[in-house]
């Protein structure tokens, strides 16, 4: 017998309360204490764990679901539920830990994709800047990931909702207003439309589209967020070096090119795209001004400024909290090891919002950090057409956001905005997944509108080619590692893999159903161990689709190879179990073998919905079936007597990436 009595000289700082070990018990155990005001660290292990109150009351909250909890009550965490244990009371909160490993509990809570089915998800995809329409590259990253990740977490049964606008603001948009000989908010306002429109070819229509110039009641609240900030004390005037061109214009973003001080590779100012690390103007080497093309001169400028070093502990607190990938944290651990990062939140502009107050005349709210009030503003303006009570000054823990990105834009999403957030709301904690995407090269080099090398969504995106071009997006988006669009290998992939063998294969299904079964799909007969075994394959690809579209490891490479790994072992089945076609002694295993490819075809249209809806509804209609809406949670048979129509089906056809379809 063991007996362990709860002694408050035993405990220990632990996962930030107190702790005490239990040795003996056959299962990790522990004692555990809360105090007034405190709250445990983040914790998510494979282990399952369970807490039994002995004394106190307080909130477990568990994925971001909270429950009030008090002596008596017990609470068992599901391994890798995120979990905290807040004491908001005035005694303390004592209780039991015990927590053991189960490998076959740990699979099945890995594998589950209604983990935040329970709780608002709000799904950024970064607002692109008006200074031009959308090309592939952009499309390939943010704006599928977010679209497909929306689809699929629909189909679970989860709250979920894509966000996405135009970045009026930027000083790009200025730069392009001077380009094309117009003010700066009539060329926001021509791009934001085209955007808008380009992604609509894509089949991508966001729930909440904020136009941030056009906004009436963005600028105040914009102006609120940054007053909190200054009030925050973490925000103040100071005045540091900056640089000017010879007219006295102050330099910043693509005023000013330069020799990034990290990496030694070219950069505009601000950020360096290729190392994604900040720098202040000042510290490039061999700085120009594209203003006038000539040296810039230094100066200094009083601007508000925020010093990110001072908040390493808060940002790093953050990225316990959600899906934070380790190329991110690595930039995090990078600019935060720097001696010292001063963050200019203003700059002098004409062109932008104002703060509210006047301690900085002639300078706007930089649009970066204007951005981290922006998501906020998109989820209380998206709550008042949903009559939700969301609101941007009173952002909730139950809220999970989710930020789609290019790398490039990282250093602003998981290392400032969290800092920023913290000072204006220091009680939310902002729990955010973060999915990020590398280059998209064109046939091996970077997009460049200058020297008129890119594919522009317009130009490629038709009814007839949405579907291929997603797919093809989806299969070769950079996901850790930057890819390549070549024209050759997109025609290829369309004639060879969607029309050759999708559409080859679902023709020929429709073929054999027409002569063996009149169009209508058969009852199983005779199962043999080549059958079920084929069942079981189906049902290892929808568990791996699940993966690919799920929240942990969500990956539109992983989903596209799956699909197409769908097919070809239907294609294969089929070839195999096709020898005994029309031979009346196997008449029973005929039928179980075109149930299954037609029960292959249906898993199909649905796992595919949200990277090609369209082809989905087309397959699911050719089937008898509805346009899909809900994720299977296994694979099934067709009804017996349901009328298909898949012989001679088009749901391909051949298209040049140039434009014009070659059909």
């Amino acid at each position: 017998m063991i007996i362990s009595t709860y002694d408050t000289a035993a405990l220990r700082a632990a996962l930030g309360i107190e702790m005490a070990g239990i040795d003996g018990a056959g299962v990790g155990a522990g004692w555990g204490r809360v105090a007034p005001g405190r709250v445990s660290d983040p914790d998510r292990h494979d282990e399952t764990e369970v807490f039994v109150i002995t004394a106190g009351r307080g909130v477990v909250v568990a994925d971001g679901r909270r429950q009030e909890v008090s002596a008596g009550s017990m609470v068992v965490f599901d391994p890798f539920e995120r979990h905290v244990i807040e004491n908001p009371g005035e005694d303390d909160l004592v209780f039991l830990t015990l927590y053991w490993r189960d490998a076959e509990r740990a699979a099945r809570a890995s594998a589950r994709t209604d983990r935040l089915t329970d709780r608002p998800q709000f799904v950024f995809s970064t607002p692109p800047t008006p200074n031009g329409d959308l090309h592939l590259g952009h499309l390939s990253g943010p704006y599928l990931g977010a679209d497909a990740y929306v689809r699929f977490q629909r189909m679970t049964g989860a709250q979920a909702w894509h966000l996405t606008g135009s970045d009026d603001f930027q000083s790009y948009v200025q730069a392009a207003a001077r380009r094309d000989g117009r003010e700066p908010a009539d060329t926001a306002a021509h791009y934001s439309a085209e955007i808008a429109a380009t992604l609509k070819l894509l089949d991508i229509e966001p729930d909440q589209y904020t136009v941030t110039n056009a906004d009436t009641d963005y600028p105040d609240g914009l102006r609120e967020f940054f007053s909190e900030l200054v009030a925050s004390g973490g925000v103040t005037p100071r005045e540091t070096p900056a640089l000017f061109d010879a007219s006295g214009r102050y330099l910043y973003e693509v005023d000013v090119s330069g020799v990034c001080p990290t990496c030694s590779h070219g950069t505009s100012g601000n950020i360096c795209e290729e190392c994604g690390e900040p720098n202040s103007v000042v510290d490039l080497a061999d700085p120009v001004a594209t203003t006038d093309g000539g040296t810039p001169t230094e100066g200094t400028v009083t601007r508000y400024t925020l010093p990110l070093h001072e908040h390493r502990a808060d940002i790093e607190a953050h990225h316990g909290l959600g899906r934070v990938p380790a190329r991110l944290r690595e930039l995090a651990d990078r600019v935060l090891r720097r001696p010292g990062h001063d963050v200019p939140l203003t700059h002098p502009s004409d062109w932008g919002v104002r703060p509210g107050r006047s301690d900085v005349p002639g300078q706007v709210i930089w649009v970066w950090p204007e951005m981290a009030y922006g998501f906020l503003h998109g989820i209380q303006a998206l709550g008042r057409r949903l009559n939700r009570p969301w609101q941007a000054r009173t952002p909730q823990d139950e809220w999970k956001i989710v930020h789609f990105f290019g790398y490039d834009n990282s250093f602003y999403h998981s290392v400032l905005y969290p800092a920023l957030y913290k000072l204006a709301h220091p009680g939310w904690k902002a729990d955010i997944d973060y999915h990020v995407n590398e280059f998209y090269l064109l046939e091996g080099s970077k997009f460049s509108t200058s020297r008129r090398h890119a594919i522009w969504g317009k130009d490629i995106l038709t009814p007839e080619s949405v579907d291929a071009v997603r797919y093809f997006l989806a299969r070769t988006r950079p996901e850790g590692r930057r890819t390549d669009f070549r024209s050759a290998a997109f025609t290829a992939l369309v004639e060879t893999d969607l029309i050759g063998t999708w559409q080859q294969w679902l023709n020929r299904v429709g073929e054999r159903l027409d002569k063996e079964f009149d169009g209508i799909a058969p009852d199983a007969g005779t199962w043999r161990p080549e059958h079920s075994a084929f069942l079981n394959r189906l049902e290892a690809r929808r568990r791996a689709l699940a993966a690919a579209y799920g929240p942990d490891g969500f990956s539109l490479n992983d989903a596209a190879e799956e699909l197409h790994g769908l097919v070809r072992d239907a294609v294969r089945f089929s070839r195999q179990e096709g020898a005994t076609a029309g031979i009346e002694r196997w008449s029973g295993e005929a039928r179980t073998t075109m149930a299954l490819e037609l029960a292959a075809a249906r898993l199909l249209a649905q796992c595919a919905a949200p990277v090609m809806p369209r082809f989905a509804r087309r397959l699911s209609t050719a089937l008898g079936d509805p346009a899909p809406a809900h994720w299977p949670d296994t694979v099934r048979l067709l009804d017996p007597g349901t009328r298909v129509e898949l012989r001679e089906k088009v749901f391909f056809t051949p298209v040049d990436p140039r434009g014009a379809d070659a059909a």
